[in-house]
């Protein structure tokens, strides 16, 4: 972190590392700047979630360049040029701080690996289910094992690693799919398995349930309205597939679809489920409902 708040920012990526600084610096009054690859932020998120996001971010104040790149950077007098690459041509712009947040790679050098069996691709460790490599009694967990990128998911990997080594009974794989995941920028984001696009490619056939936080009397009490609820469930087996959730504190909420994805909850389940009034969750069930019209809010 700087010593001071730089007065402007220019942040390269715009995954979850990547828009938290952006939504971060610029809460603290700096002028911030996005340039993303891709067509659209947050590749990660479903499609829907990432737009709203967008305009969001953009009301705040915040600068992006999509489908853009950035060319060349220069140092000059305590401030950086950055050139950037569009389908539109080149542009520069000058600011005090860059952040660069276009992925996470392993520290895979120089810790002696190449004299052992351990597998490195694309500078992340091969493991198995049980976080081992092809190494006798050399286990990896965390980033240095790939995507998701999560302080969550690491912890989860190594309990399970150490379980299994004890010999404890009842230990499974973990099935990232099942793993939530959050963004802690304004407004928050959050999900846990499959967007509506990965679904349907898949080639599962959906119904879809979204509720506006605006139709929330808890969100509407807090002053913080914006935001939606998304659900996805397979339209044969009522399956949860997918939940996603942008607003305030979805990074608390969105457990509660995460241990519906655990049990193999049905949209049944979730129907005949309680959910304390008044509280933001109360959206989580309308969306549930909305899936198969039965939305009572709204």
């Amino acid at each position: 972190m700087p010593e001071t708040l730089p007065k402007s920012l220019l942040v390269v990526g715009s995954g979850a590392i990547g828009m938290e600084f952006a939504s971060f610096y610029r809460d603290m009054g700096s002028e911030v700047t996005v340039v993303e690859l891709l067509p659209g932020i947050l590749p990660a998120e479903d499609e829907e979630i990432a737009a709203f996001a967008l305009k969001a971010f953009e009301k705040q104040g915040i600068a992006f360049h999509t489908n853009a790149t950035v060319g060349a950077l220069r140092k000059a007098k305590g401030k950086v040029t950055a050139t950037i690459e569009a389908e539109g041509g080149k542009s520069e712009i000058t600011v005090e701080r860059v952040v660069s947040a276009i992925g996470i790679v392993g520290n895979v050098e120089d810790i002696g690996l190449e004299g052992t069996k351990v597998r490195v691709e694309k500078s992340h460790l091969v493991t198995d289910a049980w976080m081992a490599t092809d190494e006798p009694g050399v286990y990896a967990i965390g980033d240095l094992c790939g995507p998701p990128w999560l302080a969550h998911k690491a912890m989860h990997e190594g309990v399970l690693c150490v379980e299994r080594i004890a010999g404890v009974e009842g230990v499974h794989p973990l099935d990232v799919s099942k793993v939530p995941g959050c963004t802690y920028c304004r407004p928050q984001i959050a999900s846990v398995g499959f967007t509506e696009k990965a679904a349907r490619e898949a080639g599962r056939e959906l119904k879809v349930g979204r509720f506006p936080l605006i139709a929330n009397g808890k969100a509407i009490a807090l002053g913080e309205s914006e935001g939606f609820v998304k659900t996805l469930f397979d339209a044969k087996t009522g399956e949860l597939l997918g939940a996603h959730m942008a607003g305030p504190e979805v990074t608390e909420l969105i457990q509660g679809y995460a241990i519906a994805r655990t049990l193999e909850c049905t949209e049944a389940d979730l129907m005949a489920t309680v959910f304390p009034h008044p509280t933001i969750s109360e959206t989580m069930h309308e969306a549930v409902l909305d899936a198969y019209g039965r939305a009572l809010h709204i």
